[in-house]
């Protein structure tokens, strides 16, 4: 059985206590910890489609994601070239990696900084997550 994301029961991922940064846009979510991990697979796999399948969604799902993210921004992060004969592709663009870069520092920057306040907010929490 599966927990919140996708940790297995009784691992210590199912067991952490981390802070989750958003960067929300009015009511779109510009970019968060799902998204980014979509842009990192899309720059090693060089596909939507198959970054989308390593991650365990859809294409459908991981397209939504990359067409909410370029729209938030002021230039694309993702290229996406229609497949065909040869096949279609994807790559983050020179903005979709400096987003990116720019995102994974600010997220380890903001769990740095709660971190003390996080060891006082675990003695509030029961010792295990709950059942599903």
């Amino acid at each position: 059985m599966r927990g919140r994301a996708g940790a297995k029961r009784g691992s210590a991922a199912a067991e952490r206590l981390e802070p989750r940064l958003r960067i929300l846009l009015g009511p779109a979510i510009a970019i968060g910890p799902g998204k980014a991990a979509l842009l990192e697979a899309i720059a090693e796999t060089g596909s939507i489609s198959a970054a989308g399948r390593r991650m365990g969604m859809s294409y459908r799902r991981a397209w939504l994601l990359v067409k909410t993210m370029n729209a938030c921004f002021k230039k694309p992060l993702v290229d996406a070239a229609k497949g065909g004969i040869k096949g279609g592709g994807a790559q983050l663009t020179a903005a979709g990696a400096q987003a990116l870069a720019r995102y994974r520092q600010m997220e380890a920057r903001a769990a740095r900084a709660v971190h003390a306040d996080l060891a006082q907010f675990r003695k509030l929490l029961i010792d295990r997550p709950p059942p599903d």
